[in-house]
């Protein structure tokens, strides 16, 4: 079916992947998804496949990394922006909330091919003069046809005028010159890491509070460039803070739940701040000068080094009110 950007394929591209623009990567290498397909009416079906080996999202102890999951859901909200949604190419897609829960067990890399299939709905959709101002995405995912988690996130659209009058007029080459030096790394064992170039963390005088380390050439988490920190070296931040904080080599974070406040700048300090919430839950904020940028819960377990079938699945969201069972924390408005 043909859609709004001309991509006349609509259905599984299992043989391929999706163009870099409708995911918003420049590196075709970092592109997860291969296809989609509309179900009905805001209803969706994205496909993707994994690595079994990948610089950044590392796979551990035989388990694909949940931040893969992640990054695979953050795909997913500009493709179906572009082509199910008409959203042009130069908008801005601005996280509200992320939230997702993911089964350890059926995160096992399997011996075939590691295809992925998002099922989603979107409800809230917002348009003003028709063109889309926000809407909120559920997600329930499968690998190799099991299910292994669920996301749900929201977020608004702001064509480049609206971008401008939020952010002011910038020069991305002045706010990089400006970006903070890059910070010492904290031993890449001791967030969940292998190689220095992705620890984002650098250490302080206090325990549970590290400071954030943005290094715009990291060839991921800065793909392209942006006037601020991206969300998702936000959310690996609060993930290495999780591992930083219960060390084992065989833990794993397991889901999180967040709001995005404010965005974060590139030329001053963020900090990072975790606490124990319950068993296996921790409390995390990202500061900017004694400002909330982001705020929520990580969930982390420590997992059987070897593993003997599915402990108990996840279930899909109940499609008949569309909504899922995670509930992101209070919103406030933007950030990316």
């Amino acid at each position: 079916m043909p859609n709004s950007h001309g991509y006349g394929h609509d259905g599984p591209q299992l043989a391929g992947k999706v163009p870099q623009e409708l995911v918003h990567k420049h590196a075709l290498n970092e592109v997860l998804l291969t296809g989609w397909s509309t179900r009905g009416s805001n209803r969706h079906t994205v496909y993707a496949r994994w690595p079994r080996f990948h610089t950044f999202y590392r796979a551990n102890n035989r388990r694909f990394d949940s931040l893969l999951f992640v990054e695979t859901v953050r795909q997913t909200f500009p493709l179906l922006s572009h082509v199910a949604y008409g959203v042009p190419f130069g908008s801005h897609l601005v996280w509200d909330d992320f939230s997702f829960e993911v089964e350890p067990q059926a995160m096992l890399i399997p011996q075939a091919q590691a295809d992925v299939v998002l099922e989603t709905m979107c409800s809230d959709v917002r348009t003003r003069k028709g063109c889309l101002v926000s809407m909120t995405m559920h997600a329930a995912v499968r690998l190799g046809g099991r299910h292994i988690g669920n996301a749900r996130t929201r977020f608004t659209n702001h064509s480049p005028a609206v971008y401008r009058r939020l952010r002011g007029e910038h020069d991305l080459t002045e706010k990089h010159r400006r970006a903070t030096q890059l910070l010492p790394a904290l031993p890449p064992a001791t967030v969940g890491h292998c190689l220095a170039e992705n620890v984002v963390l650098a250490g302080t005088e206090r325990a549970g509070r590290w400071r954030l380390r943005v290094d715009l050439d990291h060839p991921v988490l800065f793909d392209h460039p942006v006037d601020h920190v991206p969300g998702m070296l936000l959310l690996e931040a609060i993930r290495q803070a999780a591992h930083a904080t219960y060390p084992a080599t065989n833990s794993m974070v397991t889901g999180m739940s967040v709001s995005f406040e404010k965005w974060v700048e590139l030329d001053t300090t963020a900090w990072i701040a975790v606490e124990p919430l319950r068993r296996n839950a921790l409390k995390a904020v990202i500061e900017q000068e004694h400002r909330t940028c982001l705020n929520g819960e990580v969930t982390i377990k420590t997992l059987p080094v070897q593993t003997a079938g599915l402990s108990r699945e996840l279930q899909p969201p109940e499609p008949s009110d569309g909504h899922n069972t995670l509930r992101p924390p209070p919103v406030s408005p933007l950030h990316r």
